[in-house]
């Protein structure tokens, strides 16, 4: 493990000042958890050290242990732990909406295609208003790991002859309210979504062409999930390995078990022998030359 994984006990803050040994809580420790999976997916991090570091931040009690371990990492800022607690959601892995919520100009506010594509996903800032055209081509809107600077946003969707599509997580607050021309504007995704989420509201038209707005797994909640089935497979494997032994082991008892009664049985019969005879066998009189006739 590197450095900043592997030194545990009380380490420094940002401030310079030694972060006390509090007990850190499983929210803390998942925090930390989902800023990996993020370095992972982002190719900072391989697999080995993923799990490497993932295992440390489980088993960390402390915040002075669970500190170090993403101190390398450029999103390590996300994933510190605070001196005041705050009410959080019971679900290790919902959203913080709050942290979503920025200042400042958005990324972008608009996409456009003409037999082409365009993408906007990742960490990118959505500002109040996203117009999207695609004629002839294409256009993806990902929603899932985007930070906002309104409460209320409106995603407006155009297309003639092409495709769009929207994606969003399940936590987010969304309606749809697109109308399709000969063509399909989806909107099954409509629904309520955990609180403090944005309002997402996707309006526009789609003629001759096709606007679908689905609610998708974010990547560090796939990556958490695929831990949690990789971790309840080695369970698993766990449970079967030492029901096997279990097996072995009551077997090799009952074993000895009928070896010793075996053994107990036989020293009886040889008890019941005499020297030199055999057990059970009487004494059989024996006739003198004079009595034989």
């Amino acid at each position: 493990m590197s450095d900043a994984a592997s030194s545990g006990g009380t380490s420094d803050g940002p401030d310079g000042a030694a972060l006390p040994d509090l007990r850190a809580s499983d929210a803390d420790r998942e925090r930390v958890a989902e800023v990996l999976r993020d370095a992972m997916a982002e190719g900072r991090l391989d697999m080995s050290e993923f799990e490497e570091r993932l295992d440390a931040t489980y088993k960390a009690r402390t915040y002075g242990e669970l500190e170090p371990i993403t101190r390398d990492l450029p999103a390590h800022g996300a994933a510190k732990v605070s001196m005041v607690k705050q009410p959080v959601s019971d679900d290790p892995a919902a959203i913080d909406w709050a942290a979503r919520m920025v200042d400042g100009e958005p990324s972008s506010s608009g996409g456009f295609a003409f037999w082409s594509g365009f993408s906007r996903k990742g960490g990118w800032v959505v500002g109040r208003r996203f117009t999207a055209f695609a004629m002839w081509g294409g256009g993806e809107i990902d929603l899932r790991e985007a930070y906002f600077t309104e409460r209320d946003v409106e995603i407006r969707c155009f297309t003639v002859m092409g495709g769009l599509q929207v994606i969003v997580p399940p936590e987010m607050n969304v309606v749809v309210r697109g109308l399709g021309i000969m063509g399909g504007f989806d909107d099954k995704a409509t629904g309520v979504g955990t609180p403090g989420s944005p309002r997402v509201v996707v309006t526009g038209f789609a003629l001759m062409g096709g606007v679908g707005v689905d609610r998708k797994l974010r990547r560090a909640e796939k990556l958490r999930l695929k831990e949690e089935r990789r971790r309840e497979k080695l369970e698993r494997r766990e449970a079967r390995r030492a029901a096997h032994w279990e097996r072995a082991e009551q077997h090799r008892l009952k074993h000895e078990e009928l070896h010793e009664l075996h053994m107990r049985k036989r020293g009886k019969r040889r008890e019941g022998r005499g020297p030199g005879g055999s057990a059970g066998s009487p004494d059989v009189p024996q006739d003198s030359p004079g009595e034989s006739q």
